[in-house]
């Protein structure tokens, strides 16, 4: 990779750093959202500590942010696996914003954000699952989880998309990563549901919740 392909990756990932959420929660009440709700810098949690409208504001945010990062890539000339490198640097820089120590949020709305760029079908496809899952299930953590995961797959079955499939696959296992603890209690039947608490087992002590 050239040292202006660099340059681009990098960039992208400071776009990717900005940290809404706990910009939005600041600037609203006042709040450093580290310490409110499940401690998680995203849109889900802003949703359950300040309210849906404000919730809905920071997920089209980081969707924007997603999607920039890759068009600014490609509007300043790299190549497309640089493009694609750049994506992965913006949801990286969500997900770790050095603004913040680099304690950010899960990545999937920025995903969304940086793939209805890179490959828009697969990305529609994947949302429509995601909201089919949340909808089935009301599990958000689900939804996002199957998700990726479908992305990553109708990427890979196109080989034109082959550093866009590469791209997919990293965003897809920072994604689950950052869904480990989900991932538990989504096994432990104790995830909770929107709109409702996580149902702890019996005997449990309640704990504060978590979001994707």
């Amino acid at each position: 990779m050239s040292g202006p392909d660099l340059a681009v990756v990098a960039g992208a990932y400071l776009l990717g750093s900005v940290p809404f959420a706990w910009l939005v929660a600041r600037a609203s009440l006042g709040i450093d959202l580290r310490r409110a709700g499940s401690g998680n810098v995203g849109a889900a949690n802003v949703q359950r500590t300040l309210g849906t409208r404000r919730g809905v504001l920071v997920a089209l945010l980081d969707v924007c942010k997603g999607a920039a990062s890759v068009w600014l890539a490609g509007l300043a000339g790299a190549l497309p696996p640089a493009v694609s490198a750049a994506g992965v640097a913006a949801v990286a820089g969500h997900v770790f914003p050095v603004w913040l120590g680099f304690r950010g949020g899960k990545g999937v709305a920025a995903s969304c954000g940086v793939f209805a760029v890179l490959a828009p079908l697969p990305t529609f496809a994947a949302v429509a699952v995601f909201f089919a899952v949340v909808f089935a299930t009301r599990y958000v953590s689900l939804g996002s989880l199957v998700a990726v995961v479908v992305l990553w797959a109708l990427t890979f079955w196109q080989p034109r998309l082959g550093h866009v499939s590469l791209a997919a696959f990293t965003v897809a296992a920072i994604v689950v990563a950052r869904h480990r603890q989900n991932i538990v209690r989504l096994w432990r039947g104790n995830e909770r549901r929107i709109g409702g608490r996580r149902a702890e087992p019996p005997g449990a002590t309640p704990r504060p919740g978590g979001e994707s």
